[in-house]
């Protein structure tokens, strides 16, 4: 399987996967959208250890301070802002993590409305922290604040390494057995690398959690870790990338060819007239290289796959 680098990747697509295959290149996409959900639950969570400080322009007197040296406010006020529009009752929740002595303590900023969101003075943390621990703000989000939530998505922001990933593992596993169990409800965790010191390896690591074959109620398998870069973000839509299912339908029929100028073949679904998933599987003629979607108004959608 060879995942395409976001570079080659065309918008609306959000993740493509491609499998060679005997009989056709295999195609697994999603396409992005921000899902209509009732009850949906949003938070955002900053990384707020010492290494961040630099990043909100810390160590300069504020009067001298000018706005380009902040580079966390711009992209924590649109996430926030994005989150809040999606939020089912208009406000998504803000803080900071890794605060403290410790860097295990949180820093909560509050409830924000996209309105509050866009003008929100997003400075440093009152007690930055030495080290970078992640699991409090998960535990905040899914097990205190939003336990009992339909649907949640929540969002942390980091500029490098984090000092509990064990820790975080761990959990992220018991909170997959949990929704496997039907104990839990949909839950979605997203990281975000900030600046020129992340770890990806470590959002990596994250990202292809093995839950060891857990499916949810949906029959779906269980990945409750997805990780971009603020740099590679081409859109916000982006943070739904992996949220989107089957189930999910964007267009009333839609056909789909390959760069042979052939109908692919839908995997579970004997064509898209009768709708376009979110998430689309096929197999291509042999020797494709890309494939286009037409929808009904005429639009098209053109994805090279190598």
């Amino acid at each position: 399987m060879a995942q395409l680098d976001n570079s080659v990747v065309v918008t609306p697509f959000g993740e493509v996967n491609v499998f060679d295959e005997p009989a056709g290149p295999r195609v697994r996409a999603t396409i992005l959208m921000k899902p209509q959900v009732e009850g949906a639950q949003t938070g955002l969570a900053i990384d707020g250890s010492k290494s961040m400080n630099p990043m909100f322009g810390a160590g300069v007197p504020k009067m001298f301070r000018t706005p380009d040296m902040n580079v966390v406010q711009p992209v924590a006020r649109m996430m926030a802002e994005y989150l809040a529009n999606f939020d089912s009752d208009g406000n998504t929740t803000v803080l900071y993590w890794a605060c403290g002595t410790l860097g295990d303590e949180i820093e909560h900023l509050g409830d924000m409305n996209a309105e509050k969101a866009r003008a929100f003075e997003f400075i440093e943390p009152k007690r930055p922290g030495s080290n970078t621990k992640l699991l409090p703000a998960l535990r905040y989000f899914a097990d205190e604040k939003f336990r009992n939530a339909p649907w949640g998505i929540y969002v942390f922001i980091t500029d490098g390494a984090i000092e509990d990933l064990e820790a975080v593992k761990e959990y992220s596993l018991q909170v997959g057995r949990e929704l496997s169990e039907k104990k839990r409800n949909f839950i979605k965790f997203v990281l975000i690398g900030l600046g020129a010191s992340i770890d990806e390896d470590q959002m990596i690591q994250l990202d292809d959690l093995d839950y060891g074959g857990l499916k949810t109620p949906e029959g779906d398998e269980v990945d409750l870790w997805d990780h971009t870069t603020a740099a590679e973000m081409k859109s916000l839509d982006e943070i739904f990338k992996e949220v989107v299912s089957e189930s999910m339908l964007l267009a009333p029929s839609a056909t789909v060819v390959d760069s042979n100028g052939k109908p692919v073949k839908p995997l579970r679904r004997p064509s898209y007239a009768d709708g376009l998933p979110a998430l689309v599987e096929f197999v291509m003629s042999p020797g494709s290289t890309s494939f286009t979607i037409t929808l009904p108004g005429g639009q098209t959608m053109t994805q090279p796959t190598a």
